[in-house]
């Protein structure tokens, strides 16, 4: 008995199977509205790049402040601009597909998974002879607009880079200055040794960020206010003297057990107050880096590898808690030029 199946007639695909007639498209009969679409689509790449030029400079000219028929006007020329740039290259795509690249019907037989080999080189074929029908090599009005679009593409991306924030060498300074009180972040109270409690964490800020000027307006308002409160946001803790390991140099930083500390973490930058009074390990919320106060903020668990920065303290003439210096490390996430920075800052030292 034999386990041979023999195909038949009937296995065979049906030759017509009351599909309509293949109706060919203008551009493929008429050369001249072939050019035309080829125009077109050219046409519609080269606005996209010219908006995206007028995105870049747009960025850098409208001020953010300006407003357009009560709208911003910087949000609505990038938004517009940026946004009909990539409208017309999706739409110049479309046209290109519908109107110029090959337009034939085919028949695929059904076939097991795995492909056989002469399968694979036919697709690849086949892939290689769409490439060649779509014009690609032999349109080079189409070719370059794209290509031209595309790279203006990247101009928005790299003007938006701006709005990362500052370079690692703008996150040395703070707004910390001898002299300055630290206040609770709260209240904005300034702060007396006797109000911190052995084990007690404070979360404190800088006293500029609550002071006036002769006009009565605050000093620090807007985005500056924000910016400042990002990198001036601080922690004081108290413990037991016997407790603290200052490093060389460090051994009057604190008064009388109480110390203070950056709040940003070192790894990414997430706000850190998560105080274990026994051990003296503060604990970021985020990645769970681990840092020893008691030990100059080294870390001791976690991603982060550089120490927690650390304020040097004093008393002003009427017994509050001030600054002596801004930081004297850089205060931020530990990016690699910043690292790099830290090292070189720690040599000097």
């Amino acid at each position: 008995m034999s386990n041979e199946v023999d195909l038949t007639a009937s296995d065979e695909p049906i030759k017509d199977p009351g599909l309509p007639e293949h109706q060919y498209r203008p551009t493929d009969t008429d050369p001249a509205q072939e050019k035309r679409a080829e125009r077109q689509i050219s046409g519609m790449f080269g606005a996209a790049t010219v908006l995206l030029l007028v995105f870049s400079v747009s960025y850098f000219v409208i001020d953010s402040d300006q407003t357009f028929l009560g709208w911003s006007a910087s949000n609505f020329a990038l938004g517009s601009t940026l946004g009909g740039a990539m409208l017309l290259m999706g739409v110049g795509i479309i046209q290109w597909a519908k109107k110029l690249m090959g337009d034939h019907e085919m028949i695929e037989m059904r076939h097991p998974a795995a492909s056989s080999a002469e399968d694979r080189a036919e697709v690849l074929q086949d892939l290689n002879d769409g490439i060649s029908e779509s014009g690609f090599g032999r349109r080079p009005m189409i070719r370059n607009s794209l290509l031209g679009a595309v790279g203006a593409l990247g101009l928005p991306a790299i003007v938006m880079l701006a709005d990362l924030g500052p370079t690692p060498k703008g996150q040395r300074n703070t707004v910390w200055a001898k002299g300055m009180r630290v206040v609770n972040d709260v209240s904005g109270i300034p702060i007396k040794p006797a109000d911190l409690q052995v084990g007690q964490l404070v979360n404190a800020q800088p006293a500029i960020m609550y002071e006036k000027g002769a006009d009565g307006e605050p000093v620090l308002h807007g985005t500056s206010l924000l910016q400042a409160k990002s990198k001036g946001a601080v922690i004081m803790v108290r413990m037991r003297p016997e407790d603290i390991t200052p490093s060389k140099g460090r051994e009057n930083w604190g008064i009388d057990g109480i110390l203070c500390f950056s709040k940003i973490c070192t790894h990414v930058g997430c706000p850190i107050s998560l105080w274990e009074q026994q051990t003296h390990h503060l604990l970021c919320p985020c990645h769970q880096s681990t840092f020893d106060l008691g030990n100059n903020g080294k870390p001791i668990f976690g991603p982060a590898h550089r120490p927690l920065p650390q304020m040097p303290l004093a008393l002003d003439a009427e017994g509050y808690i001030i600054a002596v210096s801004d930081f004297p490390e850089i205060v931020g996430p530990s990016y690699p030029q910043l690292a790099r920075d830290q090292k070189k800052l720690d040599n000097k030292v």
